[in-house]
């Protein structure tokens, strides 16, 4: 009698290959992922990558410094405890978060805060000039 193996079962979610731009890196970071997996999760897979591979510029491995998009659903950051495979897409765009420095204090000691205005000056306006400039009209 012939022993048949045993499919793997759906349990363990469907796979994607992912493609992960790195904003001032020379090309995209590809991996695959289950795609109940977490947006956190993925931004430091992608982050051990980018620093296993060498590549430049050097971006650190503390995803709180990082926000991931998805550039055809719009210039919102994706959250955190999203699931990558609820956004329907496979190409992301992994950017570092804009820091501005104020004083803070008598001792005129600097910190750093997160961009959260939402004028000329904001993420979002930083993040489309950047989409902007790479994509070219004919």
């Amino acid at each position: 009698m012939l022993m048949y193996k045993q499919k793997k079962s759906q349990a363990a979610g469907i796979r994607l290959l992912i493609s992960i731009t790195v904003i001032g890196s020379a090309g995209p970071i590809r991996f695959v992922v289950n795609e109940e997996e977490l947006v956190a999760s993925v931004m430091d897979t992608a982050l051990k990558t980018y620093a296993r591979e060498g590549r430049l510029p050097v971006l650190g491995s503390n995803i709180n410094e990082f926000v991931l998009y998805c550039p055809i659903a719009g210039t919102e950051a994706l959250g955190p405890l999203e699931a990558i495979g609820s956004f329907g897409v496979r190409n992301f765009m992994l950017c570092k978060k804009p820091q501005a420095v104020i004083e803070v204090g008598e001792d005129r000691k600097s910190a750093a805060v997160g961009i959260t205005r939402k004028n000329g000056g904001s993420w979002k306006s930083w993040f489309n000039k950047s989409i902007n400039l790479k994509v070219s009209s004919h």
